[in-house]
């Protein structure tokens, strides 16, 4: 008797039983450095007939805000929590890079797992590698397909000569089954990574909520794309921007399939479908975020508004826009209050949240915030070579908050500013402020305004860079085309007062390591042992 009653109270800690029947299936899809304006329903030309409709008849999110590069973002999405609070300010997570979620982070799939739900990653992780503790099944996955760093080759699935494409999963006994996937070589990841996700939801049986984080890495460059697919689905655009397009029109026929297996399957009633952008378009890539300033690494809207909507049955109202704010770190506090995950003490403690529940808002039209930090980046809280070279840079380009001063060099060391809004109101201040330009409909360079850089000689192409204070009204400038802080000398004070509360809570950055050890016989493995 002593041995079934130690069986069923060991059963119910992994296989937790929630009061509540009605937890809703979520599927997270994010694309990687795609327009705000790429879709057909923003009048683009690119062939995106699903995400078109998923959005046409549920709730497209026009204000919401993610970080302007990937590691950053995608470690708000697992934590809800600001990069601030994570480490995540300092910017992309490299591939040697010694450096990770905290393992003392509960990630979304981790709360999810512990309220019942079956839960799988597909596509790009970018959140930590360097241990295996810090791979995605060590963080509450069931099962991962994908690669663990930041981009790969399409087809080759090599980063640096090292194959990063995997599947994942842990035994009976807890250990981690790591199989590479080699034999994939020549197949393209965009189609495996879709293919997958439906392969997931066909076989799915049991009674147990599912969850289904799917990161694509499309279109995020190199732009590799089959050349049928470019015939296919990008004939009627412009010839260097048609690899681009049919990197999303691919992705878009993958949504379609998924979408039409929880369908067939009868899931699709009881589940929340959200699809969103790490980031803007990267202007190299040749996404547009018309009508929005800036694009990838800027924290102007370009860079952080992310396209973004909801499709879900579950929404008492849908077919509309919803211009309320939301962050990416709300999902977290969302999913979490559908999941009826009450925070009892667990064998882990939630660490303090920064996101909000905004199913209130997406359903029902209800504000739930009024302020998000885009952003906090100060030198001095991290001790690398790259906090003692912003710090110099720092006095070299001092803020004054009364002139804006640009430096046309691609020092970014600086990294020292404060980027926050208040319902209309945003301010950016600091130096190395990226203050890139407009890019047309047409996402072609000969359409984009206000640069300072020849696309053909650099790689890297941003605005000069700035110091000083920005203010913009959102409301009347969407645009941002005016900076009005000379003018509301009041609102600027009273967005500056909020940054020393923020610093007070900031993570501090050690001396990140890097290693030569990060491959093994060419494949990208973990290296360091806890």
């Amino acid at each position: 008797m002593l041995q079934l009653i130690s069986f069923l109270l060991a059963f119910l800690f992994l296989f937790p039983v929630d009061a509540n029947t009605n937890q809703p299936n979520i599927v997270v899809i994010v694309a990687d450095d795609m327009g705000y304006h790429d879709v057909g329903f923003r009048g683009s030309p690119i062939l995106t007939p699903n995400l078109d409709r998923l959005a046409k008849t549920g709730v497209v999110l026009e204000n919401h805000i993610v970080s302007s590069i990937c590691s950053p973002s995608r470690a708000t999405l697992m934590t809800g929590r600001y990069p601030i609070h994570t480490g995540f300010w300092k910017g992309n997570l490299k591939p040697r890079q010694e450096y990770g979620l905290g393992l003392d982070e509960t990630l979304l799939p981790e709360m999810l797992q512990r309220k019942g739900y079956t839960t799988h990653g597909v596509g790009k992780w970018h959140c930590g590698m360097y241990t295996w503790q810090h791979t995605p099944v060590c963080r509450g996955f069931d099962t991962f397909f994908g690669l663990f760093l930041g981009e790969q080759g399409y087809f080759t699935h090599e980063e640096d000569g090292g194959v990063d494409f995997r599947e994942d999963y842990l035994d009976e006994d807890g250990n981690i089954v790591d199989k590479v996937r080699k034999d994939l070589r020549g197949q393209y990841n965009t189609d495996l990574f879709s293919s997958r996700s439906v392969e997931l939801i066909s076989n799915h049986t049991s009674n147990r909520p599912f969850f289904l984080y799917l990161a694509y890495t499309a279109p995020h460059i190199p732009m590799d794309v089959p050349e049928e697919y470019v015939t296919k689905y990008a004939s009627h655009i412009p010839d260097e921007r048609k690899r681009y397009a049919a990197m999303v029109s691919t992705m878009d026929d993958g949504i379609g399939r998924i979408v039409d297996a929880l369908v067939k399957l009868g899931m699709m009633e009881n589940t929340i479908l959200v699809f969103t952008s790490d980031n803007g378009a990267y202007y190299e890539a040749h996404g547009s975020n018309f009508p929005l300033r800036g694009g990838k690494s800027s924290f102007l809207e370009g860079g952080v508004k992310a396209l973004t909507f909801v499709h879900s049955p579950l929404l008492k109202n849908s077919g509309y826009t919803n211009t309320n704010l939301h962050h990416l770190s709300d999902w977290y506090t969302t999913f979490q209050v559908m999941a009826g995950d009450d925070k009892i003490p667990n064998q882990k403690p939630q660490l303090p949240l920064d996101g909000v529940n905004i199913w209130p808002s997406i359903s029902e039209g209800q504000s739930c915030r009024e302020e998000i930090l885009y952003e906090l980046r100060d030198p001095t809280k991290r001790d690398d070579d790259r906090g003692a070279k912003g710090r110099h840079d720092s006095e070299k380009y001092p803020i004054n908050e009364n002139m804006v001063s640009y430096r046309d060099d691609k020092s970014r060391y600086a990294q020292d500013f404060f980027v926050i809004r208040r319902r209309n109101w945003k301010l950016m201040t600091g130096t190395s402020l990226e203050m890139q330009g407009w890019s047309g409909k047409s996402g072609m360079h000969d359409d984009y305004k206000g640069f300072t850089c020849d696309f053909k000689d650099r790689y890297d192409c941003h605005h000069a860079l700035a110091s000083g204070t920005f203010l913009f009204d959102l409301d009347v400038d969407p645009r941002e085309e005016n900076n009005v802080a000379e003018h509301h000398p009041h609102i600027v004070e009273e967005l500056m007062g909020r940054k020393q509360d923020f610093l007070k809570g900031i993570k501090l950055v050690g001396n990140l390591k890097g290693t030569k050890k990060a491959k093994l016989n060419g494949v990208w493995t973990p290296w360091v042992e806890l």
